[in-house]
């Protein structure tokens, strides 16, 4: 295997999802279904989709256990302080990684999203 190339998560409400990602943290969408929305980050360099559960989820946190990583050219601290200006409110500190500095959100269904500052 060379690299993973997409990938998809399971939501509990499509919706409150889509606005979560697109309101608070700014991806924007490149395509959409009536099961899913695929996003793009950086001038599509990064994609990914929320989607409508592929079995039964019964109202559980599907994320949990479950972190993705973005790296961004912005300041991480600039970054967090406007997810936070934008109403984020699962921004954790910014930490140092052995990749670099970075910070944590959590989404609306408990996915961990990751945001490393690249140089």
């Amino acid at each position: 295997m060379k690299q993973l190339t997409f990938a998809s998560l399971q939501v509990n409400d499509l919706e409150a999802s889509k606005e979560f990602y697109t309101r608070k943290l700014g991806f924007e969408i490149g395509d959409r279904n009536s099961q899913a929305y695929i996003f793009k980050y950086n001038q599509g360099e990064a994609s990914f989709a929320i989607r409508t559960p592929l079995e039964p989820i019964d109202g559980r946190e599907p994320g949990i256990g479950v972190a993705l990583w973005f790296a961004v050219n912005d300041n991480v601290d600039e970054l967090k302080a406007q997810f936070i200006s934008n109403g984020v409110t699962t921004a954790g500190p910014i930490i140092e990684t052995p990749f670099g500095r970075a910070f944590h959100v959590k989404d609306l269904d408990g996915y961990k999203l990751t945001f490393l500052e690249t140089k």
